[in-house]
């Protein structure tokens, strides 16, 4: 149907990106709405961090966290075991659930990845019984700041941008929720930001160790080498900024995420 892919492939980097995340850190905003004995569907759920606390919060109700990728939801399934709690490999395009299934729909990082946003929005709302929530939470790379300003970051940013549209997919994602969502047909919208913030020593190493390791290892480096977007030489020249913004006291970033609330 569509031929995008996930920029960030599963590489061990990128799934170790993926531990940090919280309901706290990266779906507060949803907190609020959520109640015990909801039924929830985590779209786009990665490794299963988040889906996991869902599971924990709405007990007794049911959660399923749904991902393309078959390797990582036996990485879930193996990880994470709750009574309520389930884990299917399947498109965010063709959910395989019923219409009014669930009182809540979630995807987080996941509506920046695909070619028609707004088709997934449609599905989204199609599997949400009515009174139900569609909650979407997306970064918007081109708002990321740092310091300090080093030209490897520069040039990280810049390649990234590429790599991702020549995907399918849409890095400035955050900026353009309400807009797909009003397309999507949805008349009872929300929306709102929030942002990521990297100061602290273990957080600086995480993120940039991470990005340390994946501009060299992950399916975003085979990316950008074989599309011609890079050399080695560059790949090791963002590694190297990374490496220094992790090690330097001062190293501080933020990134923007929108926040989408969308009422059945």
């Amino acid at each position: 149907m569509n031929d995008e892919r996930y920029t960030h492939g599963h590489h061990e980097s990128v799934l170790r990106s993926h531990t940090w995340r919280t309901i706290d850190n990266s779906a507060s905003y949803l907190s609020p709405l959520l109640e015990q004995g909801q039924s929830l569907l985590d779209l786009g759920c990665g490794p299963g961090t988040i889906t996991v606390e869902f599971a924990d919060r709405l007990a007794p109700g049911r959660v399923v966290g749904l991902d393309a990728a078959a390797e990582v939801i036996e990485r879930a399934v193996g990880e994470f075991s709750r009574d309520n709690l389930e884990f299917v490999v399947g498109s965010a395009y063709e959910l395989p659930f019923a219409d009014d299934t669930f009182d809540v729909v979630h995807a987080h990082q996941v509506l920046q990845h695909v070619a028609d946003p707004v088709a997934v929005l449609r599905e989204m709302r199609r599997v949400t019984k009515p009174g139900g929530v569609v909650a979407a939470r997306e970064v918007d790379y081109a708002g990321t700041f740092w310091f300090p300003l080093l030209p490897g970051l520069d040039a990280w940013l810049a390649l990234y941008d590429r790599v991702h549209r020549s995907n399918g997919g849409e890095p400035d994602a955050g900026r353009r929720l309400l807009s797909w969502a009003r397309a999507a047909g949805f008349d009872t919208i929300s929306t709102g930001a929030s942002i990521w913030n990297f100061a602290t020593p273990g957080d600086r190493e995480w993120w940039g160790g991470m990005w340390e390791a994946r501009v060299l290892e992950s399916a975003f480096a085979a990316d950008a080498l074989a599309k011609g977007f890079a050399t080695p030489d560059d790949l090791e020249l963002i590694s190297r900024a990374w490496r220094e913004w992790a090690d330097d006291a001062d190293g501080w970033l933020a990134m923007p995420h929108g926040e989408l609330i969308a009422r059945v």
